[in-house]
């Protein structure tokens, strides 16, 4: 079953069944066919249609935001935030698609050539429930412009937004069968993968998913895209102003209420702001207060589920029984609901599962540089290389520190993000591929050579 559980009370609010093989079969065929004929239909139309998903986003903002506060526990206001980011992707590759799938005129050798950016075909996605809105678009919109089409599964627990998601795309007048949303199982998407109409695989999550994924993907030779966990280090060399710092920082890591793969969930600052750092963030991280996420009063909203605050509480319960700190936080709060304490953590240490592993809600691990060669070194000692953060009142300092990074992404003096036109991936266990801006684009496009 797919299932609605409300984290800040854990009642089961609905469920949904699990999809037939013979549904997905048909799913397969209607998305194929449906292609058949989206590609045909002119780009101009297609990013029409693409702008007005836009729109109904925009009208139903509190309407869909409410779904997810409800669904995964996400406070309201952050709810109609990622709404709005939703809207701003969808009218970016409505306004922008036709001029980034346009033909390419080549100057070669003996002659000329043209790069024709054209659709592959039918696309399955498959996306987390951090971020149940945003997450789809920025694989849907590029998508649907282009000329592909998606069967996209949702995750478990966001079975309503889901259905939310195809209502929109539908009622703006994307083709029924351009965008079918699955309650599919993980070997129904195996059988999907198989299938030769369908041409390349987007998923979102955790990395034995993207593992498990790609090997399917790749025994069937087809195209995929992973966007996997991150521990994003945000290296703090100087500052100007601790206190904004150290707002920005807090601000960072506990958007989402700490689940998103690119947060900082690693942060090294050098020695002679080592101890103040943390006494400020651990006074700013210990004024979270727990309560309804659908009150826009609440600062401190639940995990997405149960399972998830345990898991949060057993890997901070491992760092503290094997000599880390704990300033602060990082047990369960009492009442109903998956809330935890948001937790500063220090001395943590190779032996611990903290420190390579993914902390993935309020929590954040706390290192000491003595240089700008050990910050470095720290920062790139992960399986992970998604995002990262570099603070300095120099900015050509941290630009420096910045460019020795290994990461998909590096942002000075700021820490983390997203935007429509700002690619967006990792490299090393944090995935393969970009999403959003011009490159999100192309990665699910045939770049057909033509010689003239």
């Amino acid at each position: 079953m797919y299932q609605v559980i409300n984290p800040a009370t854990g009642e089961l609010v609905a469920e949904y069944p699990d999809a037939t093989d013979a549904e997905i079969s048909d799913a397969v065929d209607r998305s194929h066919r449906a292609y058949l004929s989206w590609r045909e239909t002119p780009i101009a139309e297609r990013a029409r249609l693409v702008k007005r998903a836009a729109e109904i986003f925009a009208e139903r903002t509190d309407e869909l935001a409410a779904i997810i506060t409800r669904e995964m526990g996400k406070r309201i206001d952050e709810s109609k935030g990622e709404l709005q980011t939703v809207v701003s992707i969808f009218t970016y590759y409505a306004e922008n698609g036709p001029t980034l799938a346009g033909d390419e005129t080549l100057a070669i050798q003996g002659g000329n050539a043209v790069i024709q950016k054209r659709p592959i075909g039918s696309l399955i996605g498959i996306m987390p429930w951090n971020y149940p809105y945003y997450q789809v678009a920025r694989f849907a919109a590029p998508n649907l412009v282009l000329g592909n089409t998606i069967i996209l599964k949702h995750a478990r627990n966001c079975p309503e937004s889901a259905a939310a998601i195809e209502s929109v795309l539908h009622d703006a007048g994307i083709p029924a069968d351009a965008y079918i949303n699955v309650y599919a199982s993980a070997s129904q998407i195996a059988s999907m993968l198989a299938d030769p109409r369908v041409q390349g695989v987007s998923l979102t999550g955790s990395e034995r998913a993207g593992s498990a994924v790609a090997m399917e993907a790749g025994r069937n030779l087809k195209k995929v895209v992973l966007e996997l966990g991150g521990s994003d280090p945000l290296v703090l060399l100087d500052s100007s102003d601790l206190d904004k710092t150290v707002e920005v920082a807090v601000a960072a890591r506990m958007g989402n209420n700490g689940q998103a793969c690119n947060a900082p969930k690693r942060m090294i600052v050098m020695d002679d702001i080592y101890d103040e750092f943390v006494k400020k963030l651990t006074g700013q991280m210990s004024a979270f207060e727990p309560g309804d996420p659908a009150d826009p009063s609440t600062t401190l909203a639940p995990l997405s589920s149960q399972a998830a605050a345990d898991e949060l509480v057993e890997q901070i319960a491992d760092a503290v029984a094997k000599g880390a700190t704990l300033h602060t936080g990082g047990t369960h709060i009492d009442g109903p609901g998956a809330y935890v304490a948001p937790a500063v953590l220090t001395g943590v240490t190779k032996d611990m599962h903290a420190y390579y592993g993914e902390l993935f809600g309020p929590a954040v691990v706390v290192y000491r540089a003595a240089s700008e060669e050990e910050a470095i070194e720290l920062a790139n000692d992960t399986v992970y290389g998604l995002g990262s953060g570099v603070f300095s009142a120099d900015p050509e300092r941290a630009r420096r520190v910045g460019e020795r990074i290994d990461a998909g992404m590096v942002y000075i003096n700021a820490a983390g993000g997203s935007q429509a036109d700002l690619p967006f991936g990792g490299i090393k266990r944090s995935g393969v591929g970009r999403e959003l801006g011009a490159l999100g684009m192309e990665e699910f496009m045939n770049k057909k050579i033509v010689r003239l």
